[in-house]
């Protein structure tokens, strides 16, 4: 808009309010309104999916090797239900938690101890003598990665709080031509 054409509009918004000021008052509060219900669709949304991503679920991505081969290194996005309730952890279930060694880091791996389960602390040997156990404690879970030899996880930090699981991954959702829904077929051998 041409400097002109801006002064004619400012011009002819000023006489209408000197000529008609309640007329000028009405459509200027018509846009206000208009404005301000914008403004609270847009806060709304905005708050709705806070709560969501917070308590019900969101899309996250995960990388590194240590879930290797079931997810890739590269780095994946995953779908994470957030309605997670301590009872309804299941050996084989992928959780993300917060790393007991760095709290502000959101880590992903499976369950394979609940509490009261004994755990071989390091079948190979490498970070524990292989003859170690250790009994899961209330509340608490082992948590493994896939590809134990790049995988930090219980076997270093011990049994993690069920209080630190943030989630359980449901579905890998990108990249899309590896969408998988992931479901628990662990087997526990007694």
């Amino acid at each position: 808009m041409s400097g002109s054409r801006i002064f004619s509009a400012a011009h002819a918004f000023v006489r209408r309010i000197r000529d008609n000021p309640d007329e000028a008052l009405k459509s200027v509060t018509r846009a206000a309104k208009s404005s301000a219900l914008a403004t609270l669709r847009v806060i709304n949304v905005v708050c709705a999916a806070h709560l969501f991503a917070g308590h019900v679920g969101w899309i996250n991505s995960v990388d590194g090797p240590s879930m290797l081969p079931t997810m890739s290194a590269r780095g994946e996005w995953i779908l994470e239900n957030k309605m997670v309730k301590p009872e309804s952890l299941r050996r084989g279930d992928l959780v993300t938690y917060l790393s007991p060694l760095d709290p502000t880091r959101m880590v992903c791996k499976r369950i394979v101890g609940l509490p009261g389960d004994v755990i071989c602390v390091d079948p190979t040997g490498e970070l524990a003598p292989s003859t170690e156990h250790v009994v899961i404690p209330r509340n608490h879970v082992w948590l493994s990665g896939d590809n134990a030899p790049l995988s930090r996880d219980s076997r270093v930090y011990g049994p993690v709080s069920m209080a630190l699981i943030k989630g359980r991954i449901v579905a890998r959702v990108w990249p899309p031509s590896k969408f998988t829904v992931f479901r628990n077929n662990f087997d526990y051998i007694d």
